[in-house]
């Protein structure tokens, strides 16, 4: 499969590959998600299943009458109860992927994590991926975590990085290079994630991490650029030429990707990885360029057959 550079190859590589998955969308009442929707029927990846709660059913119906073979209506009497029964629908089959409409996010996450009726196995890692298409950049930067775990523990930067892998190699990457980021190269006990990297890189040329290039600690820019690796005398199939960063903390990842979106003119798109089947879960300031690219994004990643629940 040929390496996928930007978010347009990427709906691209769905159209021409048939992929059209079937989205559960909960409380989708904003003009964003309409946007979403209207662009992914329009561009034939996703079909929907729209779950809303009873005092907001307008846009629902809007849409289905717009588009009555890919659309489908389920009421609920609140968005909690919406929520779980779009959680339900993923659960049982019916539904491929699920996405967050105008409902807080801990409200949804709330059912996604449900032990007992949610949608991340018994002992799994719920971790977020974000992909950039930054102007500067030779193609699509993955990096974790921008919006889920606050400080990684050895365990969870194991789970970020396989989940991460495994999306990468879905765009065409056949051998990931993956950058674990911190300020300088240098490993101190002061700053506990640089020790677990060390942990890490053993287990990447180990092989137990797969077929995979794992280098750092590094700082973003050295991640990057190449020149700057040869400045500072770094040599590594990294170096200059990351597919996917680490990041050692909430704080450093999200702002990270504000930062890129912001002030990089960079396009985004993210989802959460560990659970069945994809999550989108877009923030409220995200463009709605954005929120289409994070559905085109968990459309392509849900491309395998899921695990069940345990």
């Amino acid at each position: 499969m040929e390496l996928i550079r930007t978010l347009t190859q990427m709906v691209h590589s769905l159209r021409a590959r048939g992929i059209r998955r079937r989205v559960a969308v909960v409380c989708p009442k904003d003009s964003h998600t309409e946007y979403v929707i209207i662009r992914a029927l329009r561009e034939e990846i996703a079909e929907f299943l729209l779950v809303s709660d009873t005092a907001d059913m307008e846009m629902a119906y809007h849409l289905r009458m717009a588009s009555p073979d890919f659309v489908r209506v389920y009421e609920a009497e609140t968005p909690d109860a919406a929520a779980a029964l779009a959680v339900e629908l993923v659960r049982t089959g019916e539904a491929d992927i699920l996405m967050k409409g105008l409902i807080n996010t801990d409200n949804l996450l709330r059912a996604v994590l449900n032990k007992e009726k949610g949608l991340l196995p018994s002992g799994g890692v719920l971790s977020h991926v974000a992909v950039a298409q930054v102007p500067l950049y030779h193609k699509l930067l993955f990096f974790s975590d921008a919006a889920v775990i606050p400080r990684p523990t050895l365990d969870q930067f194991r789970a970020m990085i396989m989940a991460d892998v495994a999306l990468c190699r879905k765009l065409g990457s056949e051998q990931p290079r993956v950058a674990l980021i911190h300020c300088t190269e240098k490993i101190n006990e002061k700053f506990p994630h640089t020790i677990s990297y060390v942990q890490l890189k053993e287990e990447a040329l180990q092989g137990k991490l797969g077929s995979v290039f794992v280098d750092g600690p590094m700082d973003a820019r050295t991640a990057c650029d190449a020149h700057s690796g040869q400045i500072k005398g770094l040599a590594s199939p990294v170096v200059g030429n990351a597919d996917i960063m680490i990041f050692p903390n909430i704080e450093s990842g999200n702002t990270f990707y504000k930062t890129l979106s912001l002030f990089g003119d960079a396009n985004m798109a993210g989802m959460l990885t560990g659970t069945i089947a994809p999550v989108v879960v877009p923030s409220r300031a995200d463009s709605g360029n954005s929120k289409y690219y994070s559905l085109a994004l968990a459309c392509l990643a849900g491309n395998e057959p899921q695990n069940e629940c345990l």
